[in-house]
């Protein structure tokens, strides 16, 4: 069991589960019939784990699924009764033997999986059925998106290319994943050159005929996708040079809104002014997307998306033992948004942005008026007793949230690499 949490305004604590000791990245949940399962990706490992959590209270574990040697199995998504897990080269940033701390010993010399898989989630949601991969040459797949239907988008390496593109599948027969299309920004392909930094983060979320792409230094992406097989550039909102290695992480439109939530990611360790170890700040900012094609400055003018807002940087509450968040060890700053994804089992709101925010645990902000945004609550957990597996935080042992879902319950869900999964819940929703 967890210690009480070290801050929490507006946020309490429900119940937990340890996975079983086998840390989780990103979160996927699915209803049937009066059951709830969530299923979460292996973090450090390869393979999945599927838990009950119809009580939110009690989380019970119902299965881990192995994954393949040498891959990194990071991300999931269930809709339509299928689960769409990624594939993709072992990607150790840092210098540290993993066997140290019980884990496979990756090496991205050696054979892995690229692609993705497609599961059968319908026939026993506690025991998924593999149907069908969608192989690829190159590094594999990373933030991808699925809600269902036909087609599934993908953040995919491809063999030669720089950094990630999108690639859209079709799953009409999940046995047999048929790729249709294929997107990059120039540059990005075999003998293509420019000055930016690659990298289709993800996911491409789609709404209506438009996908809303996050894509590192490029900035954030709007396209058309009326037609599946041939993706258009609508509108590009570029952020210029943050300083942050890996640029945008995340672009979500809220729902019901003309808006869209902007963030990077905190990648290292140490505060801005530490030139080796640190980075510069990291953002989140809410965009107008109400107008979108042919962005341009007409005079002083900007046409097509704009930043409306900036979301404040959190604080630690004032009895907290740390005056500041970069006094923590771990990396400070936004990682992974709620996303509503219209589906009827997660929250839908317009109002509120729900997000981890790694050693600041998990940060709830007030969007109700777009040109201020407010933090409204948050938690900070415990920290872990021993490691269970991770070099990550590499400069200490502190509690650290990865990932966040809500349900249409108002249950709030957040893997910590080092503790398992949190559930929490809001007296806003």
């Amino acid at each position: 069991m967890v210690g009480e949490p070290i801050e929490q305004r507006g946020v309490s604590f429900v119940g937990f589960h340890d996975l079983d000791g086998r840390p989780a990245f990103k979160i996927a949940q699915q209803v049937v019939g009066d059951r709830r399962y969530l299923y979460l990706a292996d973090f450090w490992t390869s393979g999945w784990s599927i838990l009950d959590v119809t009580d939110p209270t009690d989380p019970e574990f119902v299965r881990h699924i192995e994954g393949p040697k040498n891959t990194f199995t990071l991300q999931v998504q269930v809709a339509d009764g299928l689960m769409v897990t990624s594939l993709e080269s072992p990607r150790i940033r840092d210098p540290v033997n993993t066997t140290e701390y019980g884990l496979p010993d990756y090496d991205p010399a050696d054979p892995y999986e690229a692609g993705a898989y497609v599961w059968d989630v319908e026939s026993d949601p506690t025991d998924p059925t593999l149907l069908g991969q969608y192989e690829l040459d190159g590094d594999g797949t990373h933030r991808n998106f699925y809600t269902g239907g036909d087609y599934m988008y993908m953040c995919a390496g491809l063999d030669g290319f720089e950094g990630k593109c999108l690639t859209v599948v079709d799953i009409s027969d999940p046995t047999k994943p048929e790729e249709v299309a294929q997107w990059w920004w120039p540059g990005q392909a075999p003998h293509e050159t420019a000055d930016e930094r690659y990298y289709a983060h993800g996911p491409a979320y789609r709404r209506g005929d438009r996908l809303y792409l996050s894509y590192g230094s490029v900035g954030a992406l709007i396209l058309d996708i009326s037609d599946e097989t041939d993706p258009e550039l609508l509108g590009r909102l570029d952020f210029g040079d943050f300083g942050s290695w890996l640029g945008t992480h995340s672009a979500i439109p809220v729902p019901g809104r003309d808006l869209m939530v902007v963030n990077t990611e905190a990648i290292n360790e140490g505060t801005p002014f530490e030139r080796e170890g640190g980075e510069p700040v990291n953002y989140v900012v809410l965009v107008d997307i109400s107008e979108v094609e042919d962005p341009h400055f007409d005079g002083k003018r900007q046409v097509g998306p704009r930043i409306v807002s900036s979301f404040p940087l959190p604080t630690p509450e004032s009895d907290a033992p740390y005056d500041s968040y970069y006094e923590r060890p771990g990396r400070f700053g936004p990682h992974n948004q709620h996303h509503a994804r219209g589906e009827s089992a997660r929250l839908q709101t317009d109002e509120y942005v729900v997000m981890s925010y790694f050693n600041a645990g998990l940060r709830l902000f007030d969007i109700s008026d777009p040109l201020q945004p407010s933090e409204v609550g948050h938690y900070v957990a415990a920290n872990p007793e021993s490691r269970v597996g991770t070099p990550r935080p590499g400069t200490g042992l502190v509690s650290t949230f990865e990932d966040v879902v809500v349900d249409d319950r108002g249950y709030i869900y957040c893997t910590d690499p080092q503790q398992g999964l949190f559930v929490l819940e809001s007296e806003y929703f």
